[in-house]
């Protein structure tokens, strides 16, 4: 990890020239991509504003799209940086907990007034402790490789798209929502905000697509292009589908989390077990 800036004003000869050293533009991509993320995220709290609630809704989709782009740019440049992490972590926290509360207050919780603006707060503060979460266990002792298979919890963009589900649904029906309608959203936004702060195993598919065999490349772009074509003509009918089944699929990671957890549990013991019986026998050879 390299240092974008130096932490302090600079001293001596030595500083003075890391302050003035060019920076490498491999460096610089990734937080461009990470600002114009940013600057999506914000542009959907202008939309909000006004009710247009489409256009808000691309937006942060676009900008979880970004996200997920700027780290893998980053690792592909060798581009990653201390700054780069601060600043994607701040990005995050506007595009995926300010801009979405506040998508949903003006959509529907502003019905139960002080009520709705409290359950606003509550998701953006999750996602605020959710993100500050994930930077504290960057520092983290390693984890066995199974694990990096899983988030624990809900991650951001994924709460953000989850979190738009009844503006998806409303798009969709035309149905105007009321106060009743309001209490339902505002149950389900605070079961959103509790599944991006628990601790809950949810499937992250990070090392699929490592190697794709041969013969799946082909139907594998053709796919590709399906999907993009749906998601492009029927958006919100492809946003509602995507996010019913990643809601359906955490209990599914949670056993196959667990499932994991007791093999390796096993496989422990019975190394552990081994190297008793092995110690035991040069003990009783010695002896």
């Amino acid at each position: 990890m390299t240092d974008l800036f130096p932490p302090f004003a600079p001293e001596g000869n030595e500083s003075r020239k890391r302050l003035f050293r060019p920076i490498s533009f491999r460096v610089i991509v990734p937080n461009i991509i990470t600002l114009l993320a940013l600057c999506l995220g914000l542009t959907a709290i202008r939309f909000s504003f006004d009710a247009r609630w489409d256009i808000a809704v691309f937006s942060i989709l676009g900008a979880a799209v970004l996200d997920g782009l700027d780290g893998r740019v980053a690792r592909l440049l060798k581009g990653t940086s201390r700054f780069g992490a601060e600043l994607d972590s701040l990005a995050d926290f506007i595009s995926f907990g300010v801009a979405p509360a506040l998508l949903l207050y003006s959509f529907s919780l502003s019905n139960l007034k002080s009520i709705g603006w409290l359950v606003a707060l509550i998701f953006a503060m999750s996602m605020a402790l959710r993100l500050a979460r994930f930077n504290a266990m960057i520092d983290a002792p390693s984890r066995p490789d199974w694990q990096h298979n899983f988030f624990t919890g809900v991650p951001a963009p994924a709460g953000a798209m989850l979190a738009m589900l009844p503006v998806y649904l409303s798009m969709l029906t035309d149905i105007s929502i009321g106060e009743a309608g309001a209490v339902v959203i505002t149950v389900y936004t605070l079961l959103i905000a509790f599944l991006t702060i628990s601790t809950i195993p949810v499937y992250s598919g990070k090392n699929l697509g490592l190697s794709v065999p041969r013969h799946v490349v082909l139907p594998l772009f053709i796919a590709l292009v399906v999907a993009i074509g749906l998601v492009l003509s029927f958006p919100f009918t492809m946003m509602t589908l995507i996010s019913l089944g990643f809601l359906s699929s955490i209990p599914f990671g949670f056993v196959q989390y667990r499932r994991l957890a007791r093999e390796e549990a096993k496989q422990g013991n019975a190394n552990t077990a081994s190297t008793v019986d092995t110690t035991e026998n040069q003990v009783g050879s010695e002896n």
